[in-house]
């Protein structure tokens, strides 16, 4: 039997021999131009994988930039809106950075390594965007993307398998923790981070060890009952675990076609991660007169009465639509439909009862069902094991 052929124009990770020997259903999506499994075999298992044993998801179509020069850190602080400076060397950040109108560009992580050296991985490319900061500042910007390969090993087993790998110790690092190894006689950092709300960490090496990481991951793994996971999965668990995620949960404020559609740090509820105390970053002063003023839109989660997951519904106050779902899913761990809306002020506070819109299909045509909603504070998936230091053993 002739099988259809998997050659696409996407480019390929450095896992990819591995990926596609696994990848048993041949369901492909498109990662910033990489080709990525959005499923292995079976979306549940791969879900509970993560939840009971480890999963294990390649990171590499990831955009990472190495920040480096006399003027790393103030380059980076007046980029983003949190403080860097207060970020240890070893540790990682969350962070976001806006335009001048303080509207989000895109959010990502940054790695710590030096006094003035950082990695930042975002979702989107941003090399325009970084070059553009550097105005001013004496600072080297290196795209790294593909002199890294990334691995996220995810889950309650995952810290005895990395273990295993020869990782002595890592079950003291912290969450946001960076610890370096060897690994085929070649460096290989760990960070102990994350997009599932679990334990777990990101295993980053060179490509040239890829191959030979992925095997011997599994190898260790094997006994732990270690999978693959896909994006379909990932995305229930970061949906369970409060994650938003850029292109889903809001637009980057460089790519938005219609006005109307960019959203603050406030209107995205990571109104957190601004630090008012730094003197100047970009948007603070849009930033300012928006905290004075009131922003236009509150970010929600929801819990939805039943099992139809919400996806692109929208949400109601009586006869009036007020919002729209961005992400959706039946969360089977916290057994609970949980969603992500965009609301509009003043709706959305905690405790708000609210009705969703969800069309769903039943033998074949398309079914109307209002779902009575609430607000609910924070995520419901927040287990002991994601902060618990040492990590739990298995």
């Amino acid at each position: 039997m002739n099988l259809p052929s998997r050659a696409t124009m996407l480019l390929e990770t450095p896992f990819h021999s591995r990926v596609a020997e696994r990848c048993e259903i041949n369901d492909w999506g498109n990662w910033m131009g990489y080709t990525t499994p959005n499923a292995y075999f079976d979306v549940e298992l791969e879900y509970f994988a993560i939840r009971s044993t480890t999963g294990v998801f390649d990171l590499s179509p990831m955009n990472k930039y190495r920040i480096t020069g006399p003027d790393a850190e103030a380059y980076l602080n007046r980029m983003v809106t949190r403080n860097v400076s207060k970020l240890g060397i070893n540790r990682v950040g969350y962070a976001v950075w806006c335009n001048d109108a303080g509207q989000v560009m895109d959010d990502g992580t940054i790695f710590r390594l030096g006094e003035q050296d950082f990695r930042l991985c975002s979702y989107q490319r941003a090399d325009d965007w970084l070059a553009w900061c550097t105005l001013g500042f004496d600072v080297t910007i290196t795209n790294e993307s593909e002199d890294l390969a990334g691995l996220a090993v995810q889950g309650p087993t995952s810290c005895t398998i990395l273990t295993l790998l020869g990782c002595t110790g890592l079950d003291q690092l912290k969450p946001f923790g960076i610890a370096h190894f060897t690994f085929e006689g070649a460096p290989m950092m760990v960070s102990r981070t994350g997009f599932t709300g679990d334990l777990g960490y990101e295993v980053w090496v060179a490509p040239a060890q890829a191959e030979a990481l992925w095997d011997q991951l599994f190898e260790h793994g094997r006994e732990y009952l270690i999978k693959p996971i896909g994006s379909y999965a990932l995305d229930m668990a970061r949906i369970e675990a409060g994650f938003i995620q850029a292109h889903v949960d809001f637009v980057p404020a460089e790519e938005v076609v219609r006005n109307g559609r960019t959203r603050s740090p406030f209107e995205l509820g990571l109104e957190w991660l601004v630090d008012f105390s730094k003197p100047l970053f970009n948007g603070r002063s849009a930033l300012l007169a928006e905290k004075a003023k009131g922003s236009r839109y509150r970010f929600a989660m929801l819990d939805i009465e039943g099992n139809k997951p919400a996806e692109h519904s929208f949400i109601m106050k009586g006869d009036k639509v007020v919002g729209t779902v961005t992400s959706a899913a039946w969360c089977p761990t916290v057994k609970s439909n949980i969603a992500y809306a965009q609301l509009e002020m003043p709706h959305g506070a905690v405790g708000d009862e609210l009705v969703a819109e969800i069309y769903y299909q039943r033998e074949l045509h398309w079914t109307r069902m209002l779902a009575p909603c609430r607000v609910i504070d924070g995520p419901l998936f927040n287990p002991k094991r994601r902060r618990q230091t040492p990590a739990p053993p298995f």
